[in-house]
């Protein structure tokens, strides 16, 4: 039998990897589906932001985060986050990241979209995140409180009176499995491939959201996805990402005609914020025009600056020192996610989260660039704070480990996925996610649907049952059918899967009623 009193984290992202490092030398499991190391975070691209420039301060990082989140962030959070940022870096440091540094020895600033300066820490460009999650691996293997099952796939929370008790899942063998737990960590990743276009891998299908969901929990600003403006457009699932980096050193956006079309639309023109930017692609897309990054300004140091984008160009056919390179927005990153408060707790007793499946309120309605991973590391060492010396024990329990593939998507996923793309996506309006609620609730009820597919459908349940009930444009959220932001509603959403499914039935009616 699993003792009772361990701590299990659910994820081996960047988030999980460092709350389990920040718990030691209290024992902690770790279950993941992907090998040690791998996932959603080693994809991450730009780097991390922490306002360690000379000049820059954490009070202006704070600012630019919380004028990003378009009037919905929590400042006491966004100043949290902007305040802890250089002692995380320092942390990485001592784990082993081999961040990018100057002549003089100094780390090397990079800036992005809507920082007012200089204060993105990189790796070797654009590989920020596979430096960072090899180095956490790395560390990971020689730490003794740490066990690692891989080949974890998260089904359900346990949860009795209000309280999370443990965590039910397939290992490697396909066994299904509960582990009781005191302490329950969800770093389970975010939800981009529910939808057709993302930068995301395919685990990221919010199961962690919709079991947290399941068992209770608040779930917050779920109706603000953030689509990167910069997908690579060759066709590939998921689709490549060209780094906002690229843009920051001095990348520009054309149209086919050779035309810069973002000047007019924002004063920052390429450097404005992630959802005017991926609006101003989807639109000339939409147009007939189509899209493109013109990364020639850079010239013959390209590859040198950005590997990742050059090896991505060059394997599908585009040599991007002399074109440019063809891009449309993919879903890149969830604003919402499980509600917690400062230091990752939830709404249920025995329950914390961090990471992009949670919701801490830093982002509000639009994630400034590269406070992802920095938001990862600040609330996974809050949370080992939070646990730091309550009784916990090893988990004993025999359980297969192994690496085992995602399973690619079924026809019922594939058609979900472009459902979400086409009345969830870039731009919204009511009668699309009407038909979208429909879809996902039939989704929901039915019993004999696979757990992955109902995840899935619950997840997109609560995205679209957010963004049909916000009747305005704010962040990212842009609906068609109310094109302003309505001052009135500078407020944070806060939702359940049952007040998700009241909304569906209730919208759904309402379709039927109109068409008597």
């Amino acid at each position: 039998m699993a003792n009772t009193n361990s701590i299990i984290i659910v994820g081996g992202g960047l988030a999980g990897l460092f709350c389990a490092l920040k718990l030691a030398p209290q024992p902690v499991t770790v279950l993941t589906a992907t090998p040690l190391g791998e996932g959603a975070s080693a994809w991450a691209q730009g780097g991390i932001a922490a306002a360690i420039g000379e000049g820059d301060t954490a009070d202006d990082h704070a600012a630019d985060t919380i004028a990003c989140g378009a009037g919905i962030v929590d400042e006491k959070i966004a100043h949290l986050l902007a305040s802890e940022a250089s002692d995380r870096i320092h942390d990485l440091l001592e784990y082993g990241v081999p961040f990018d540094r100057d002549l003089e020895g100094k780390l090397k600033l990079s800036r992005e979209a809507a920082h007012r300066a200089r204060r993105i820490v990189r790796v070797g460009g654009d590989l920020a995140g596979k430096a960072i999650m090899e180095a956490l691996a790395a560390t990971v293997r020689t730490s003794r409180h740490i066990r690692v099952v891989t080949g974890w796939s998260l089904t359900g929370l346990e949860a009795k009176n209000g309280r999370v008790t443990g965590v039910t899942g397939r290992d490697a063998s396909g066994r299904t499995v509960t582990l009781p737990a005191a302490a329950v960590v969800l770093a389970t990743g975010g939800t981009g491939h529910l939808y057709s276009v993302t930068t995301n891998p395919i685990g990221a299908r919010g199961d962690g959201l919709a079991a947290a969901a399941r068992a209770g929990a608040v779930i917050a600003d779920p109706e603000f996805v953030q689509f990167h403006p910069t997908g690579i457009a060759i066709g590939k699932d998921p689709a490549p990402l060209a780094s906002e980096a690229i843009r920051g050193d001095g990348a520009l956006l054309i149209n086919g005609r050779g035309e810069r079309f973002m000047p007019a639309l924002h004063p920052d023109a390429e450097l404005g914020p992630r959802d005017v930017v991926a609006r101003g692609v989807f639109a000339e897309i939409a147009a007939g025009r189509g899209a493109f990054l013109d990364v020639r300004p850079l010239g013959a140091k390209l590859p040198d600056l950005f590997p990742t984008l050059y090896a991505n160009c060059i394997a599908a056919g585009i040599d991007p020192v002399k074109e440019p390179v063809p891009v449309a927005p993919a879903a890149h990153y969830h604003m919402g996610g499980v509600l917690t408060d400062k230091n990752g707790r939830t709404s249920i007793e025995g329950l914390w989260a961090c990471g992009e499946v949670a919701s801490t309120g830093a982002h509000g309605a639009n994630r400034l660039a590269s406070n992802s991973l920095l938001e990862a590391v600040v609330f996974a060492a809050r949370i080992a704070e939070d646990l730091k010396g309550r009784e916990a024990a090893p988990l004993k329990a025999e359980l297969m480990e192994g690496s085992v593939e995602p399973k690619p998507d079924t026809p019922a996923m594939r058609q979900l996925r472009e459902m979400m793309s086409r009345h969830v996506g870039v731009l919204r309006d009511g009668d699309g996610l009407k038909r979208a609620l429909s879809y996902l609730r039939d989704i929901d009820r039915d019993a004999t649907a696979p757990i992955k597919l109902r995840n899935m459908a619950q997840t997109g349940l609560l995205i679209a049952a957010a963004a049909y009930q916000r009747h305005e444009s704010r962040g990212a959220q842009a609906r068609l059918d109310y094109p302003d932001t309505d001052p009135k509603l500078a407020k944070r959403t806060f939702i359940t899967l049952e007040d998700a499914r009241r909304i569906a039935a209730e919208a759904t009616e309402r379709t039927v009623e109109a068409a008597l």
